[in-house]
């Protein structure tokens, strides 16, 4: 029975990649996040709340693939801006700036973004197959988890909001705490009385994830980013390329260690959440240039430098799904959001990911490799056209990216209230940002504090009394309770490192 089990699961497997719906969501979400990624401002984050109401009506394969997809694509679309503009689509691509630009100023434009392509397929293909390798013996422990084990790890996952902030780890504890206020919304789980409604009979379920999303990165974005236009005087131009995008052998060899070596950083960093495929593009970056024989070309358009860093931005990437699918804890803020695309397919992060719904998740984690290796094939042939996507001007994007926001929330629910809520949080993520306040802290706390809450009562009454001797009795509860400690600690010691390399 186990084995018939087992076949039934691989072709149901082999159905959600061979349908019609999965082959174009995987090739929308490939495309469409290399556009997304190629437009300065407008980000991976973005793009991924954008699109999560079309998954409303679509399988859970198609949906989930396509917002990977998006994810994974438009990390590798913002280094072509960052190439030609030298403007990075994407936090992630700051570093390839300092090279692919200087590339670009020499003519090897093309050849700047051909080392792209490849490092970042490479580099999403290390992750992904990671992600298929380490994912379900991870998943196995948490089969352990109990309710104390689950607010530990929700508490562990809303420490991250500690690093996410961009100017202050308060401010960042502060935006977290404003989320966990919006979680406590809805009906009490112990009591069965409403809290915080106000009267709205649609909170009574608590506050909805997708206008909160929608509002926070995508509405906040746009009228961020049309702020700007009075401030851009200078327009902004693709520079003039010259030569092949393709690599030659020597060259190929020249770069493959560094993207052997920057993939299995990027993993690593992407698996350690709250790090991003920003800071492991940096840390790629930086120890490439410190074990580099030629440490002098850094900086005057190496490709190795290029390499290095789209390598490791792509691995972490992927490596960031690891940690969200197996044990609900999101890596960076793409996959925080992309927590809430799970949640509206009914499926919430753990065990159940590869059991209950295996042939969903490994399906979703295959499309994942696809979708890298269809990335560099689109990368190569249109890489030269997508560039003047750059050059767009913020005037024709907003309208677009308005009426998105407004008929994405609709259709999800089918409720107006949700488009006034949407409207809402995105005034309000504009003037958090404004003040250096995390947007992503807001979300992590709404998704992962009624999870903490209900662990934390839950382990009240299983405890009897004796919390504390209940919890230190718990090996997992100790370990994550560590983790917990460090994820605190970290950034402290980070901002204390940076201040002392200044």
């Amino acid at each position: 029975m186990f084995t018939a089990l087992k076949m039934d699961a691989l072709l149901n497997i082999l159905n959600n990649l061979t349908s019609i719906e999965f082959l174009f969501a995987l090739m929308f979400g490939v495309i469409g996040g290399i556009i997304i990624g190629a437009l300065p401002g407008f980000s991976s984050t973005m793009g991924v709340a954008l699109l999560i109401p079309i998954t409303f009506g679509m399988s859970p394969v198609a949906g989930i693939t396509m917002l990977a997809a998006i994810y994974s694509a438009s990390t590798y679309g913002g280094s072509i801006s960052a190439i030609l503009i030298h403007t990075p689509g994407t936090s992630s691509s700051v570093a390839t700036c300092i090279d692919g630009y200087q590339m670009t100023l020499k003519g090897e434009g093309l050849k700047a973004i051909g080392v792209s392509t490849v490092s970042s397929v490479i580099g999403g293909l290390v992750g992904a197959i990671a992600l298929l390798l380490i994912s379900p013996p991870l998943a196995k422990l948490s089969l352990k988890f109990s309710a104390p084990e689950y607010f530990l790890l929700a508490v562990f996952g809303l420490t991250i909001i500690s690093s996410l902030s961009a100017e202050t780890i308060v401010k960042g504890l502060a935006s977290g705490v404003f989320g966990l206020l919006l979680g406590m919304i809805g009906v009490d789980i112990m009591t069965g009385i409403s809290r915080f409604s106000f009267g709205f009979t649609t909170l009574e379920g608590g506050v909805p994830v997708i206008p909160p999303m929608i509002g926070l990165f995508s509405l906040s974005e746009v009228l961020i980013q049309v702020e700007k236009i009075k401030i851009r005087k200078e327009k902004k131009l693709v520079q003039k390329y010259l030569g092949s995008m393709f690599l030659s052998l020597k060259e190929f060899k020249e770069i493959l260690p560094t993207i052997s070596i920057s993939s299995i950083i990027g993993l690593i960093i992407g698996i350690l959440p709250g790090a991003g495929a920003d800071i492991a593009a940096w840390v790629s970056y930086d120890q490439a240039k410190k074990f580099s024989k030629t440490p002098e070309k850094f900086g005057t358009g190496y490709v190795v430098g290029v390499a290095a860093s789209e390598a490791a931005n792509n691995a972490a990437a992927c490596g960031a799904l690891i940690p969200l699918l197996t044990l609900g804890i999101p890596g960076s803020v793409t996959t925080a959001v992309l927590y809430g695309g799970l949640l509206i397919q009914g499926m919430r992060p753990g065990y159940q990911m590869f059991t209950k719904y295996a042939d969903i998740t490994y399906a979703i984690i295959i499309g994942l490799i696809v979708a890298n290796i269809l990335m560099g094939i689109f990368g190569l042939l249109s890489a030269k056209h997508l560039s003047r996507i750059s050059s767009l001007p913020t005037g024709m994007l907003a309208p677009f990216i308005v009426v998105l926001s407004v008929v994405g929330t609709y259709a999800a629910t089918s409720n107006i209230f949700d488009v006034f809520l949407m409207i809402f949080f995105g005034f309000i993520g504009y003037f958090i940002r404004k003040a250096n306040y995390s947007n992503a802290g807001i979300i992590l706390g709404l998704i992962l504090g009624p999870l903490a809450e209900a662990g934390f009562r839950q382990s009240i009454v299983m405890s009897k009394g004796d919390m504390l001797g209940y919890y230190f009795g718990r090996p997992i509860c100790v370990i994550l309770l560590i983790l917990i400690i460090l994820s605190i600690l970290t950034p402290v010691a980070l901002s204390y490192l940076k201040k002392g390399r200044r």
